[in-house]
């Protein structure tokens, strides 16, 4: 018999390998969404979400699930916040929500292994807001009891609108929005056309799903064991293979693609007697287009959500964001304009949704922009491409303080680096130079190289480059801090 106060053990499980291209160009599957500021306040949607959940009792460090694309971005993320995740899971591709949840409670026990512990798990979307983080947390507290009956809780979001952008979960009884008392799960339903969505927000039975579940470890296995066996078996299969790199468990790949591609709901949720619905009324959004940032977001008399540099004259209940350039708006109305240093988006309120689709659209043209930004985030700083021709480059690089590239060789270009603020230590071939502001160094093609920033402060430099090929796989590494063989 587990005591209680072992199996209380809450480890919060924050899913963060969404794209967020309804938010497009701001966010790109190169830095999405859960990564951005989006509400100018002290954190990024990432760190928002331990944030709001981290003084709990019984809390314990987060299991992140990420692509491997962006691990470094959740490593100094989590730092930022003196956070050090009990484990940074790096999904090879996408799978949906069930092998994720499957791999994370998996891993849950493991590291719990021979402590007769079985902990509770708490899922969280990295990209959500929440304005109301007593009532939050009070329908967590009240999810606890629950999970310790072996019973499944998802959290149900008493709707505002009839929304047809969202899945509904009905309730056996009715509830009231402002008791956080759980009620069982008679069915699950998908988007809802507007009529149906119409007669569902007048029927206290029904909620938004929200995507955010609590059950304990064992209890969430046992049940895709029972009704989704193969995705167990790949993800114990994928875990016995997987291999820790740096502060990372990088998943099998071959293994975790073999999971098939579903959500937690619709693999467990809606065939599982054990589902508990609690009505979570706290304010909460998904942030999942353009028009729900505009509602959540800070507006002045007019109804207008301003950032950046931005005048805007006899405009009302437009989101227009500056990113880079002075953005002018003049007689305009239910308008979204956000310019980046690349793209220019501009589209009328109410086609927020068809965001994802142009995207797509850009993507299948071979736009670079559908899903990369020009600023390119690596684990020692940033670089921007400034401008560019057929055989030179011109970039102006950020190196993070005490960080190091790796040391290198390229076979095409040569490289010429000018210092514009801090101070650089330069190594090429056996010589090592100390550089400073409107200082430079050459870098010869061929020769093995290393840049790095000895200092407190930031490093910012502009590179040139010149030569036949400028790619960034032009590139032959011999050492390097972060364990990087390819970009």
């Amino acid at each position: 018999m587990m005591s209680s106060e072992n199996i209380k053990k809450i480890i919060p499980v924050i899913l963060a390998g969404g794209t967020g291209s309804r938010l497009w160009p701001l966010s790109r599957k190169s830095f999405p969404k859960q990564f951005l500021n989006l509400l100018d306040d002290q954190y990024t949607m990432l760190q928002k979400t331990y944030k709001r959940i981290e003084n709990l009792d019984n809390i314990c460090k987060p299991i992140i699930i990420c692509n491997e694309e962006h691990r470094f971005i959740v490593g100094h993320q989590m730092k930022e916040i003196n956070v050090e995740p009990l484990e940074i899971l790096l999904e090879p591709e996408g799978r949906n929500t069930a092998p994720a949840i499957a791999i994370a409670a998996l891993k849950a026990l493991d590291n719990f292994k021979g402590q007769n512990i079985d902990p509770i798990l708490l899922i969280l979307s990295s990209d959500h807001q929440i304005i109301d983080i007593k009532k939050f947390q009070l329908a967590i507290k009240n999810s606890i009891d629950v999970a310790l009956q072996d019973d499944l809780v998802i959290f149900g979001i008493p709707p505002t609108y009839p929304s047809t952008g969202y899945g509904y979960i009905k309730s056996e009884k009715q509830f009231d929005h402002n008791e956080y008392i759980p009620i069982k799960v008679e069915k699950f339903i998908e988007k809802p056309d507007e009529k149906t969505a119409n007669y569902f927000i007048k029927d206290k039975k029904y909620s938004w799903n929200s995507g955010m579940f609590v059950f304990k470890a064992t209890a969430i296995i046992n049940e895709i064991k029972k009704f989704a066996p193969e995705v167990l078996k790949n993800c114990e299969e994928c875990l016995e293979k997987s291999k820790v790199d740096l502060d990372f468990l990088r998943l099998e790949e071959k293994s975790f693609k073999n999971c098939e591609d579903t959500s937690i709901d619709i693999s467990v949720f809606e065939k599982t007697k054990k589902a508990f619905v609690i009505p979570l009324n706290c304010g909460w959004d998904d942030v999942g287009n353009w028009e729900s940032l505009w509602k959540i977001s800070k507006k002045d008399l007019n109804g207008n959500s301003l950032n950046g540099r931005v005048i805007a004259q006899n405009t009302k209940d437009s989101i227009i964001r500056s990113e880079d350039k002075l953005v002018v708006g003049i007689g305009l109305e239910n308008v979204i304009i956000v310019e980046t240093k690349d793209a220019v988006l501009v589209a009328d309120s109410k086609s927020s949704q068809s965001v994802k689709n142009i995207v797509s659209h850009m993507i299948d043209k071979g736009f670079n922009e559908a899903q990369h930004h020009k600023i390119v985030y690596r684990p020692w700083g940033s670089f921007l491409s400034i401008e560019d021709g057929s055989t030179w480059q011109i970039k102006k690089i950020e190196v993070n303080p005490g960080a190091s590239l790796s040391l290198q060789m390229h076979f095409h270009r040569s490289e010429h680096w000018v210092v514009v603020s801090g101070t650089a230590k330069v190594e090429i071939g056996n010589q090592e130079k100390i550089i400073g502001p409107n200082e430079s160094v050459y870098i010869p093609l061929g020769e093995k190289h290393r840049l790095s920033n000895p200092t407190k402060f930031p490093l910012i430099l502009i590179e040139i480059q010149s030569g036949n090929y400028l790619g960034e796989d032009d590139i032959k590494r011999f050492e390097d801090n972060y364990g990087r063989k390819n970009l």
